[in-house]
């Protein structure tokens, strides 16, 4: 995108929101850079150079712009939809891998040399891995300082600072301002939002492009919410998190503009790996303009998406989880798979406090449920094999379903584990590795809704159909799905 110097000054002058996280413009005069829509007047177009990320806009020498945040902006959607190499590294980095293991981790979980993939990131995004997690920082360091009251030194560690005076020279050189002034102008703009304040808790917002319609995004994962790990609560998403340090929870509510998010950590260096979960969960980094456009071509899909635009494919925060959750869902009601799911945590997750609600526990790990006992579970053996198989290819590492995964890698080992169909080889696919494009044929509610709206009902039949729906597939069968009256639709009362 920001090749094209002629789109991206038609989209500065015409302040398009649209185009957020999608380029950055730096402004040579000024040395500032600003995301497409800034409100300011835009310059004179032989003064603008355009980057592809804020960490390009920084390396080289350009600092946030006051006004529009570009900081703050969305998530660029290719990290979310593209299945290279480089976009798997940048979710990886989003997911705080550089600051935890260094560039020699994130290579090593790419199945690359250190090098290559430095080459791969500059040629791709005009900044090296370092760059990028940087980057990363400042704009986890700005949030915290602007929406908490965390002392400084925390909030450095947190944001994962080696030390303070790294953090004072960074948000220094990324905002031209003190931390001190960042948080004495955060006070003075309401940046500390309108959520009551829990004591240890950290309040946020998660900014998406709109439009989000956040009956399907909230509705699903209401209704299928495992008890004691999952529970919709005064009008907000509540779970658990298991994070690299330790354990978290979460509250999410869906906001004009925004998600809030409230985070209680036992950790705070998990703030940068919490956040990219949530948004991951949530699908804020989606570009619903440009899917909807697409959809909305198809005259069968047109009239869903014109009543209700804006829907995202709701996801997870641990991609094991899901898949353990997609087999115990495998031809039974959504209440019979959170009951079993509910009976594994009961046994085998790790019982954690909530003051605020009704959550008891974690998720159990691979690892954990690779030692219980078949007899013990209540479904059939065929079922009972299929579980134990994907356990134990997740716990053994065989299996691996995290943001460095290849998803026709991933699909191609799930579907050699016994009892994995196509069904739920692509709802993992849609849901735990993030694949824009998965697409459920076979699944009943989508041939009935196919049925209904006059489309081809047959899974090899729906499936050629819906070759017009590429590459936003697992969107459509959001649409799709909204035909029907099930509480995955709306949210809970």
């Amino acid at each position: 995108m920001h090749t094209d110097r002629e789109r991206c000054i038609r989209a500065v002058r015409s302040k398009d929101a649209r185009f957020d996280g999608w380029f950055f413009t730096a402004v040579l005069t000024t040395g500032i850079y600003c995301r497409p829509s800034c409100p300011v007047v835009p310059p004179k177009t032989q003064n603008m150079v355009f980057h592809p990320s804020a960490a390009a806009c920084q390396q080289a020498g350009f600092r946030a712009c006051k006004r529009c945040r570009p900081d703050a902006s969305p998530g660029s959607p290719a990290w979310n939809a593209r299945a290279d190499s480089v976009a798997r590294a940048m979710r990886l980095i989003q997911d705080g891998v550089v600051d935890r293991e260094g560039v020699p981790g994130l290579a090593s979980r790419l199945g690359y040399s250190s090098r290559q993939i430095e080459r791969q990131l500059r040629a791709e995004l005009g900044a090296g891995p370092l760059a990028l997690a940087r980057a990363q920082r400042a704009q986890t360091a700005r949030l915290l300082i602007e929406t908490t009251r965390l002392p400084m030194a925390e909030i450095a560690f947190a944001a994962g600072f080696a030390s303070v005076r790294s953090f004072n020279d960074t948000v220094q050189e990324v905002f031209a301002l003190a931390p001190s002034e960042l948080r004495r102008r955060g006070a003075a703009s309401g940046g500390r939002g309108t959520e009551a304040p829990v004591p240890g808790a950290i309040a946020l917002r998660l900014p998406f492009r709109e439009p989000l319609n956040p009956d399907n995004l909230f509705g699903h994962l209401a209704a299928t919410a495992v008890p004691g790990v999952e529970e919709w609560r005064d009008g907000a998403y509540r779970r658990t998190l298991s994070l690299p340090y330790g354990h978290g929870i979460v509250s999410l509510s869906p906001r004009p503009g925004h998600v809030a998010c409230r985070l209680s950590l036992t950790d705070p260096r998990d703030l940068t790996v919490a956040i990219s979960g949530c948004r991951r969960l949530l699908d804020l980094d989606a570009d619903p303009v440009a899917v909807d456009t697409q959809l909305a071509a198809d005259p069968e899909l047109e009239p869903l998406v014109r009543k209700a635009p804006g829907r995202r494919v709701p996801r997870t925060v641990d991609a094991a989880e899901f898949a353990v959750r997609a087999v115990l869902g495998q031809q039974v009601s959504t209440a019979a798979a959170r009951t079993h799911a509910a009976r594994l945590v009961t046994a085998y997750g790790t019982p954690v406090d909530d003051p605020e609600g009704g959550l008891t526990h974690l998720f159990p790990a691979p690892r954990a449920l690779a030692a219980l006992d078949p007899e013990s579970l209540a479904f059939p053996r065929s079922r009972r094999r299929t579980l134990l198989g994907l356990v134990h290819a997740l716990a053994s590492e065989t299996l691996s379903l995290g943001p460095e995964s290849d998803w026709d890698e991933a699909r191609a080992r799930l579907s050699a584990l016994p009892g994995f169909g196509p069904w739920t080889v692509e709802v993992i696919a849609m849901r735990a590795l993030g694949d824009p494009d998965a697409f459920l044929a076979t699944d009943l509610g989508m041939r009935k809704a196919a049925a209904h709206l006059g489309l081809p009902a047959a899974p090899a039949a729906l499936t050629a159909r819906a070759a017009a729906w590429r590459p936003w597939r697992a969107y459509a069968t959001q649409y799709l799905w909204a035909t029907g009256d099930h509480p995955i639709n709306r949210l809970p009362a």
